[in-house]
């Protein structure tokens, strides 16, 4: 059920395969330059299945990123899901927004957008605004050089993370994707994503 999912048809894809690590099927993402993604189409209710929990492992950072400025928003690793909700509650500004990115890619934007993303310096937690559009959140899961080359879980709870960012209540999941991008910095990178899951309880700690 995974599809390609272009960001732009003037950006160059990444290139996305699956492969054998560590004894397990992931998918190797390998990115030059490039900026694209793989989706899955969902419904879900995030009330009932908050807990979302991943594997990826990153080998290198991207030197120049920085995803608190436009020139150099670029990550290794993104986990993307994409939320439904009233599009006619969107600022005048969202919603030009909205009508230039359909129309210049043939793609209408979800009504909001969480992300999972490894951060060169931001601390783990915070929440970073898209400095494009305000219906886009970042939350940086790791930070840093320290966890590079091994694989590593993330746990997180999608509908609490999702009131932190937007102030309200997340509508229902309608999609998740991968991206690893380096369109802003120019730069070579690879990483890898392992299993992905919905579960309905955080385990106990």
């Amino acid at each position: 059920g995974w599809q390609p999912w272009t960001l732009s048809r003037f950006k160059k894809p990444t290139e996305y395969r699956l492969v054998k690590e560590d004894g397990r099927t992931v998918i190797r993402a390998r990115a030059s330059s490039s900026a694209s993604g793989l989706v899955h189409p969902l419904d879900l209710d995030p009330a009932r299945f908050p807990l979302l929990q991943w594997h990826w492992k990153v080998d290198q950072l991207i030197v120049r990123a920085d995803n608190t400025k436009k020139q150099s928003e670029d990550s290794p690793v993104r986990l993307v899901i994409s939320f439904e909700g009233d599009l006619d509650k969107l600022s005048f500004d969202d919603r030009l927004f909205f009508d230039q990115i359909r129309a210049f890619t043939g793609q209408q934007l979800p009504y909001a957008t969480l992300m999972y993303i490894w951060e060169n310096r931001v601390p783990k937690g915070t929440v970073i605004p898209n400095l494009h559009t305000s219906r886009i959140k970042m939350v940086v899961a790791e930070s840093g050089r320290d966890k590079l080359g091994k694989w590593w879980e993330q746990s997180h709870n999608v509908y609490e993370d999702f009131k932190r960012a937007f102030g309200e209540p997340p509508g229902r999941i309608i999609a998740i994707g991968i991206m690893t991008d380096t369109d802003n910095t120019g730069d070579n990178v690879h990483a890898y994503y392992g299993d992905i899951v919905f579960k309905r309880v955080a385990p106990p700690r």
